[in-house]
This record gives structure tokens, sequence and C-alpha cells, in this order.
């Protein structure tokens, strides 16, 4: 039995409206072809144009089996090429992030420009050419400050995506912010276990105190749920008459979604006493309760969008029981740390959130491991977003198997 047939045997055994059984997050057959049909085949989550600003800064990441490095070049362009050098493979840029004039393999000293052309392979004969050895290109987008790569060889449609998102994070100004702070913490757990946890907070009152200061306690609300909630359908009211789109919008796919939520009584930030973080504002707009614009992009990254600054946060899958989950607090690009905002106060809630939620994937895994694991029902008030995403990594991973 191939990999593929057994993993769509094994997701084809799952209930609907239930958890998925121990196999999918276990097994390394269902890994790989996570791999194969879904991380490197869809539009990832890099990081922030904000990131690098200046020609020859760069990020690199590890999407699945291709290491990447994403650069900016001496036009201003953002490129992403495969971060192997075309030499004898050696990673060419190995820190997780820095600033060079050109990309130089450690191993051999082939350098290569911002643009991934060769310029210098040493010893190689008269008959070599460095046209024929450029850095591999990988497909690249950005959209107000995000930058997605595609390490696929046909990169799906980006435009609708793009046509989606931008009216909503337009008002955010994130082109005029910068990264106040970046944490990375390896959670050991499968990454389908760390965006399940993400896309519900049935768990949150018994697990997220700093949280609930000030993230809205009504399920109904915080969900993915419709538009007849009166809490809610006030909320989107308020914030378009200031200019700010919120109705919920969501792709055919259920593979990304956009929403404005409110938060809890008199709470305008995610801080322990709902005051705001920083001193000025983010968005465009003077009105001080925008709640939290809530921005989820299967497989890769969920992200949210206050008044004062914004929080992105990147997932990427190690291996089967490790997942990288990347935080980064963007707050506008003129604050000063100490003046305009104590990093402390700006990073505690979700420093302790992010630990919070570590625990609990990790126990799940623990728990989800077992032999004796049989999954059960989702709650039906409760856990509709979790049940969403379970949906789509199923229907999608489905498609493809089928397909291929």
């Amino acid at each position: 039995m191939t990999s593929k047939i057994k993993t769509l045997e094994l997701i084809n055994l799952r209930k609907p409206r239930h958890a998925l059984t121990r196999e999918i997050y276990r097994d390394e057959d269902v890994y790989q072809q996570d791999l194969e049909q879904i991380w490197h085949k869809e539009w990832i989550f890099a990081g922030h144009t904000i990131e690098i600003n200046k020609a020859g800064e760069y990020i690199t990441l590890q999407v699945g089996d291709y290491p990447v490095v994403v650069v900016r070049d001496d036009s201003g362009a953002v490129r992403a090429f495969h971060n192997a050098c075309r030499h004898r493979g050696s990673r060419v840029c190995s820190a997780a992030k820095g600033k060079a004039a050109k990309l130089v393999c450690p191993y051999h000293k082939w350098t290569f420009g911002l643009d991934g052309k060769l310029i210098y392979a040493g010893n190689m004969g008269e008959n070599f050419n460095n046209d024929d050895h450029g850095l591999m290109p990988v497909h690249c987008e950005v959209v107000n400050s995000y930058i997605y790569i595609c390490v696929a060889e046909e990169a799906p449609d980006f435009e609708q995506f793009r046509k989606d998102v931008s009216p909503f994070i337009t008002p955010h100004n994130l082109e005029d912010a910068k990264v106040a702070h970046e944490s990375n913490i390896v959670e050991d757990g499968n990454w389908k276990l760390v965006f399940e946890n993400n896309r519900e907070c049935y768990h949150c009152d018994a697990n997220h105190p700093e949280l609930l200061n000030s993230f809205v306690e009504n399920l109904s609300v915080a969900g993915v749920g419709g538009d007849d909630d009166p809490e809610l359908v006030a909320h989107w009211d308020k914030c378009e008459a200031a200019g700010l789109p919120s109705r919920l919008v969501m792709d055919e796919g259920g593979q990304y979604r956009m929403t404005r939520i409110p938060l809890s009584a008199k709470a305008v930030s995610y801080t322990m006493d709902g005051k705001p973080a920083v001193k000025g504002r983010l968005d465009n707009t003077d009105v001080e309760d925008i709640g939290a614009l809530l921005y989820f992009n299967y497989p890769s990254t969920w992200n949210h969008f206050l008044g004062d600054y914004a929080l992105s946060f990147r997932i990427l899958p190690l291996n089967s029981g490790q997942t990288l989950v990347t935080t980064k607090w963007l707050v506008p690009k003129d604050a000063v740390e100490g003046v305009d905002y104590d990093l402390e106060n700006l990073i505690k809630v979700w420093i302790e959130t992010n630990n919070q939620d570590k625990e609990l994937v990790e126990e799940t895994f623990r728990g989800v491991s077992s032999p004796s694991y049989i999954p059960g029902p989702f709650s039906e008030i409760a856990e509709n977003g979790v049940c969403q995403f379970v949906d789509w990594y199923c229907d999608t991973m489905k498609k493809k198997l089928s397909a291929s």
C-alpha cells in the first residue's frame, strides 16, 4: 500500500464533527503526505517586508523539506530562493536573519547576487557557465507587508486572496510598523494540533487568565459562525462606519478568513489591564475601541490586529511531533521602547498565552498518541472553529490525494 492510499484511507475513517484519529497525528506516512500535499503546495507565510527593509537583508525558514531564503534585492524587490547552493547543496544562508551585500555559500565560496544569479565560482574551468547555476527561485508574493512563498513548481492563484484580505489589513498601516519583539517556541506536538488549539476558545476560561482580561468570552462572537449575534453585528456596524472592513469574509474552501470582533467590556488592547500598550495608533482611525481583526490562513498563520499594535503568528512543522511557533509584535515604526511602550506590558499576555497553549498541545499530543485513544465529538456550541479547520484539512487532503 502506498503512503498516499494509506493516508486517504485513514482520513476517510474520520467521523463527521469528530476529532482526527491517532494515526493522522502520529503516522510518518501521513506526515510526509501533509508536507507533499499541503506544505509543499500551498502559500506559506514567511515573514514581513518590514523585517527586510534594506537591500541585502534576508530571513530564512524551513518549509517541510525545503530550506528557503527571502531577501530584499538591490532594486527593492522581495525575492525568495531555495536556500541550497547550486554546487554541492550546502545552505547558503544559515542564520535566521541577516544582511549581506552578496549571498556567499560558506562551503566553497560560490557567490550569488541578491537576484540569485551566480557571480563567482572558483576553479570550475573554462567550460563552466555561471548563468546555468543561479539559485533556484521560489514563488513569492507580498500583501500588506505579509510575505508569502510557495515551493511548488506551479503555485496556486494568489490574487483572490489578495483581493479579499487587503481591504481589511490596509487600515492598520503595517508597512509603517516595526517588529518590537519576536518569540520562537517549539511545541512538542503535531502541527495540526497547534492549529486546532488556536481555532477554539472553549479552553480559554480554564487556561488563559491573562488573555481573558481582554478577549471576549462570548463563544459565538469569537468563532467562525454567521452574522446573527447582536453584539458582533453592532461592533461591525461601528467599525465599518469608521472605515474598517469588519464583516466576516471566508473563501469558498475555508482556507482563510477575516473578521473583526469586539474585546471584553472596556478593554481596547491585549494587555493585563485592557488599556493600550502603545502610545499612538497603528491603524488610521480615531476610534479607540475597534476590537481585534482576526485573520487566519491555513496552514501557516493566524493574526490579530488591534488599534495600537498587531500580532502575527507563524507555524512551521519540524517533524511529525514538533512544531515551531513564531510570534511577532508589530508597533508603529516611530514608537520608542521605554517611552511609547513598555516591552513587558506589550508582550506579557501573549507570552503567557503561548506558553499555556504549548502545554495544552503537548499534553494532547501525549494523549492522542495512546493506542487506546478514540476521537471524541466536537462541541456544536464552542468548537465550530476547530471543526472547520479539521474539515478543511480532510477535504484538502482527500482532493489532492485523489487527484495525484
